[in-house]
């Protein structure tokens, strides 16, 4: 028995399947809009909902070393139910490594961010390496709020980075054919300080293990690595919040979710050196719209199962989004050897100029030189494309799909993409093992697309099952 037909039910009905409103998020009590405040000079007593870092000893000059304070202001806002904790504007506030941490805090704690919070970028405060720098964990109902900023003072990490993932794969499917590209991804140079910093790289700000998290209105810069990251988190709302670093800083994610569900992010800016956002395995629920995304590398689900791991990711939906000098637009990768699947995802009205590769589906994503073909792949279906316009730079679709394990009910609806200059775009559409609809006529035509059902639908294994 084949499951195609259900999966073609549900790709032509995915754009109802997918969410229409944002997911719902668990109610919670509002947290204030603006934070009561202190009155006078008074320290912060027993009795106090608002904890200013200043009355537990912080300088807030941006060369003491504030983390001692942090943690106690903290640890007393943490016995008491909806505090604040405030971290007041026109300071900046030296911090290292620290972990505001449940389980045992009361809930609804807002962190009231108007100052500015940096980074040290001594080796002495980062030993071995970490993976964050400011961490929350096992909360729940925490919101983090305000005009402020954290800056991860990302450049003397950058400049001895060896990527993670070096030249973005995708790199792959430029470079040969146009030999005026760089051939080598430019790595920014900041100084004389090469060597300083361990080569693991920390996120400036990751959320596990928490429950109805909202992060509004700050910014973070200049990240070592990934800006904000969700991990095991459930009811996440992200909005009117910006990331800012350049272009070329490697691994910069703007927004990383993993194993996380029931996530809106909205009304955002997102600028850095690797994916606007990037949704991992064991996301569903997600909704993603009125994002601006550039530069960086598009908004990406995956790279899902590396090292023959299983992934599992549904119910997304990304629309309303503008993408400028992107290197992807939106953007599906998978490893060869992974299973699992990616089911119900809607990418609409999105926007793109100047985008080198608009519409990316690439099932044979890798690191290396040389990756060794494999016959089993994460399964994709219901993949919905509408309203996607715009300037490319070298191609505007690209689908590889696994041999084993076709793409199917992979739709295209009002699909309108341009070269930016007529006669220098180097590449058609290109379609490999994708099968599904085309809704109304593309431009260009991509004629590619196989229409209907792969010949012989694989039957989902219990690998594939999620």
């Amino acid at each position: 028995m084949s499951h195609g037909g259900n999966h073609h039910n549900g790709g032509g009905k995915s754009k109802q399947k997918t969410p229409q409103q944002p997911p719902p998020l668990s109610p919670s009590p509002a947290p204030p809009t603006m934070p009561p405040k202190k009155g006078g000079d008074t320290p912060a007593s027993a009795s106090s909902t608002v904890f200013n870092v200043l009355d537990f000893g912080a300088k807030g000059d941006g060369r003491t070393d504030d983390t001692k304070a942090f943690q106690a202001a903290w640890t007393a806002a943490c016995k008491v139910e909806a505090s604040t904790v405030d971290v007041p504007s026109e300071y900046v506030f030296l911090v290292g490594p620290i972990s505001f941490s449940g389980p045992y805090c009361q809930h609804n704690i807002v962190f009231q961010l108007d100052g500015t919070i940096i980074a040290p970028t001594s080796l002495k405060d980062w030993g071995s390496g970490l993976l964050q720098w400011l961490e929350f964990t096992k909360l729940v109902g925490l919101t983090i709020q305000g005009s402020g900023t954290i800056d991860g003072n990302g450049a003397v990490w950058w400049q001895d980075s060896t990527y993670d993932d070096p030249i973005d794969d995708e790199s792959k499917l430029i470079v040969p054919l146009n030999s005026t590209m760089p051939q080598n991804h430019p790595i920014p140079l900041r100084g004389s300080l090469s060597g300083k910093m361990p080569s693991i790289k920390p996120t400036a700000l990751r959320f596990y293990g928490s429950f109805n998290v909202t992060v509004t209105g700050i910014t973070i810069q200049n990240s070592p690595q990934c800006h904000l990251k969700f991990d095991n988190c459930v009811g996440v709302l992200v909005h009117d919040f910006s990331v800012s670093s350049p272009g070329d800083s490697p691994n910069t994610d703007g927004i990383h979710l993993q194993n996380s569900k029931d996530v809106l992010i909205r009304s955002s800016n997102l600028a850095c050196g690797d994916d606007c956002v990037s949704i991992q395995t064991g996301c569903t629920n997600v909704y993603i719209h009125n994002v601006n995304c550039g530069p960086g590398h598009g908004i990406s689900i995956g790279g899902l199962g590396k090292d023959n791991t299983k992934a599992c990711v549904s119910n997304i939906t990304v629309r309303d989004v503008v993408m400028h000098n992107t290197m992807n637009g939106v953007r599906i990768k998978t490893w060869q050897g992974g299973s699992g699947s990616v089911q119900g995802v809607l990418f609409s009205n999105v926007q793109v100029s100047e985008v080198q590769l608009p519409i990316v589906i690439d099932q044979y994503y890798c690191d290396k030189r040389v990756c060794t073909n494999q016959t089993v792949a994460v399964a994709l279906s219901g993949i919905n494309y509408e309203n996607i316009r715009g300037t490319y730079t070298v191609k505007p679709v690209h689908f590889a799909c696994s041999d084993s394990m076709p793409c199917t009910d992979v739709t295209l609806t009002n699909i309108k993409l341009q070269p930016l200059q007529e006669h220098y775009h180097m590449y058609d559409p290109y379609c490999w093992q994708t099968f599904g609809e085309l809704y109304t006529p593309t431009v260009p035509p991509i004629q590619c697309l196989q229409i209907g059902k792969p010949p012989n639908n694989k039957i989902q294994g219990d690998s594939d099952i999620c």
